[in-house]
């Protein structure tokens, strides 16, 4: 399937390009009907290997795109994932292939009833800044095992990356079968626009909400993967060496530029000043050469989203927080040590945005119920993290609470796991992805029906009399 890239989009596409991108595909979809088990492995087990082959140049990318991000870090939470998540759909796609036999009512009993899992047709997948790879691949990879074409839209704020991505895509799929379109923000909103089968958008929740309304105008469904402030709920007195150094881990991954980094920490009154001892430790732990000039701290992306974070903390110190810097700044390079905020209240800016962000806030409770309400009192999150050894009390935080996924004495680590369906609920995220969920989302389950040679319907045909009668009464008891 190599060659014939004439008709790929330079780089950055207009507007105007996209629809003829579009329509191609859709005839070529039409045309070419849904390709069987083989052809979906052998376009999976080429991917995987372009990206094994281009390994090297995406971890130098990842790194330039941030300004410095530890190729060490970018192999572990964007390679392994998504060559892990291309395996998972090669080894488990014949099975959610299968076509599923349905019950077939007592008065059609000649007839067969079952359920095929159809390619929606061409789907428009938007991905974000933060992991630029895995978040732009994994949806590809998951949308070419449900035998979909596909039109990316990498983010235009890590070009080096969306660059190399074009060239692994180009490499092995013709531009009716999967497109790279790049650009800035108007190529996003006319992306958007387009009435694709399916939209997949994974980035803020501001910007989910526009892709959401434009894709309304064509009644394309949409999955949307945002964000939102993840709690972490910690029991009154567990062990804070090991809660703190999973909380750490799973905050300055990636300077805390992750949707489902924690965002704020509720602990017992008691324990706030643990835990924040804790947690220093926990941080030096990591980073034992400090923050600027580490091989492994990643950069804040760009210099308004540093200006952004630090605004954020002159606001928390304004109003009176306590606010506990870690190590050393170096604006030049856009780096952020961590920061934690004791003693947060809710007016504060940092309680009322997503961080995005190595800040941690941490605010108090005397009640378990108390920190149920809180959260409860918000938009649901996309994560919940629990730490405790209490089972009844973890299992009142599961009933009481709604999130997308929790991960119970950890951090991250629940979107690791395949088998599991990841997405969010309200205002982080419609719809989920990963795994067999995945695939169910991006196929149309088309029920069929064959009719058998005899069925209890004939009875029930004009001309009406008396038998009529007798049958609809009795199916009317």
């Amino acid at each position: 399937m190599e060659g014939a890239m004439s008709d790929t989009v330079s780089t950055p596409a207009q507007p105007s390009d996209l629809s003829r991108i579009l329509d191609r595909q859709r005839a070529a979809f039409l045309n070419d009907g849904p390709p069987g088990l083989e052809q979906r492995r052998a376009d999976l087990r080429r991917l995987k290997a372009e990206i094994l082959k281009h390994k090297i140049e995406i971890l130098q990318a990842l790194n330039t795109d941030f300004g410095h991000r530890s190729v060490r870090e970018s192999a572990i939470v964007e390679l392994i994932p998504l060559l892990h998540s291309i395996t998972y759909l090669i080894r488990n796609l014949r099975h959610w292939m299968k076509p599923e036999r349905r019950h077939v009512a007592p008065y059609f009993q000649c007839g067969r009833a079952w359920v095929i899992r159809q390619p929606l047709g061409v789907l428009g997948i938007i991905a974000p800044w933060n992991y630029p790879l895995s978040l732009a691949l994994v949806p590809l990879a998951t949308a070419l095992a449900a035998g979909n074409r596909v039109m990316l839209k990498p983010s235009e704020l890590t070009p080096t990356t969306s660059a190399v991505i074009e060239k692994i895509i180009q490499a092995i799929f013709p531009p009716d079968q999967v497109s790279v379109v790049t650009g800035d923000a108007e190529v996003g909103a006319a992306f958007s626009a387009l009435p694709f089968d399916h939209i997949l958008f994974t980035g803020s929740t501001a910007v989910g909400k526009k892709v959401a309304a434009a894709a309304a105008r064509n009644l394309t469904p949409v999955t949307l993967e945002l964000g939102g402030k993840s709690p972490v709920i910690i029991e009154p007195a567990f062990s804070m060496k090991d809660m703190a150094e999973r909380v750490a881990y799973g905050k300055l991954t990636n300077a805390g530029q992750t949707c489902i980094a924690p965002d704020y920490v509720l602990v017992h009154k008691a324990d706030q000043d643990a835990f924040a001892a804790a947690f220093q430790a926990a941080a030096k732990k990591l980073y034992p050469h400090g923050y600027a000039g580490s091989p492994d701290y990643t950069a804040i992306l760009n210099q308004h989203h540093y200006e952004r974070l630090n605004r954020l903390i002159q606001d928390a110190t304004t109003l009176k927080a306590r606010v506990i810097r870690l190590g050393d700044d170096s604006p030049a390079d856009h780096l952020l040590a961590p920061v934690l905020v004791l003693d947060a209240t809710p007016e504060m800016a940092v309680m009322q945005e997503e961080i995005f962000g190595p800040v941690l806030p941490v605010l108090t409770y005397w009640h378990p119920d108390e920190a149920i309400a809180f959260i409860n009192e918000r938009p649901r999150p996309l994560a919940l993290y629990y730490f405790g050894k209490k089972r009844h009390e973890l299992n009142r935080v599961l009933k009481y609470t709604v999130s997308g996924n929790v991960t119970v004495n950890g951090t991250l680590l629940h979107y690791a796991q395949e088998d599991l369906p990841f997405g969010g609920v309200g205002e982080s995220g419609i719809g989920a992805y990963h795994g067999k969920e995945g695939f169910m989302a991006l196929t149309h389950p088309r029920g069929i029906y064959k009719q058998g040679r005899f069925n209890a319907a004939t009875l029930l045909q004009p001309p009406f009399g008396k038998l009529t009668d007798i049958i609809t009464n009795f199916m009317t008891r």
